[in-house]
């Protein structure tokens, strides 16, 4: 099982909730690009991630995707519509290869019912994400496109960034962080409410400040606090 995201919902578990957690699911493969659960859907089962990472997406009206998060190992996906009744209000995609715990929307509301602290855990993950989705809504009349994709890319750096060792330039070695989630300029467009030519733009603006760095399928930040002023 791959590292867990540092405030994920498994790391939050006891060894014992965790253990029955476990005996209620079974585990489940997906492959890069699998669709784990789809917008509008009858609950069925929940998800806990073990292993890569997933995107939580909305269909936009007028065409494309709105890219509404990124979860990792650890992350719980598909709980409101379990715990609602109501159809699912996301699709989820694996970015790469998956691995889950899959457990019945009946055996995970049996498990909640067993275990009333991690209903308290499972509603401070909400508020979070909820607080979270109040701040991206503020994000759109405060920042243009660039400040957006900055505030993006500093996430991205945080959460999924390896330091990378830049052989020239003006960054010392160990100041850049290459971040190892390969999103697409359609992605990143739609996760940050832009089309995909302000995206494209806002990425040129900041390459010619020299903060970030891109390739085929490659990322790399050189200036994360240059990214974090801009994005403030």
């Amino acid at each position: 099982m791959s590292a867990l995201e540092t405030g994920s919902f498994l790391t939050e578990l006891t060894p014992v909730e965790r253990a029955e957690l476990e005996s209620r699911g079974r585990v489940r493969d997906f492959e890069r690009g699998a669709t784990l659960f789809v917008e509008g859907e009858r609950p069925g089962w929940v998800a806990v991630l073990l292993k890569g990472r997933v995107k939580a997406f909305s269909y936009r009206e007028q065409g494309g995707e709105a890219l509404l998060a990124v979860r990792g190992p650890g992350a719980l996906l598909g709980e409101v519509a379990a715990i609602d009744g109501q159809p699912r209000s996301a699709s989820v995609e694996a970015l790469e290869p998956v691995r889950a715990l899959a457990v019945t929307a009946e055996e995970f509301m049996a498990f909640l019912q067993v275990h009333g602290r991690v209903s308290v855990i499972i509603m401070r993950m909400l508020c979070q994400r909820w607080r979270d989705a109040d701040r991206k809504r503020a994000e759109f009349g405060m920042f243009d496109a660039t400040g957006r994709v900055a505030q993006r890319l500093v996430e991205l750096a945080e959460r999924f960034g390896v330091p990378y060792e830049r052989r020239s330039g003006p960054a010392a070695a160990g100041q850049s962080v290459r971040i190892t989630l390969n999103l697409s300029q359609e992605e990143l467009a739609g996760w940050v409410g832009a089309s995909r030519e302000a995206v494209s733009k806002a990425l040129r603006t900041l390459r010619a400040h020299g903060w970030i760095e891109t390739g085929r399928r490659r990322l790399i930040v050189h200036d994360l606090q240059a990214l974090r002023r801009h994005a403030r």
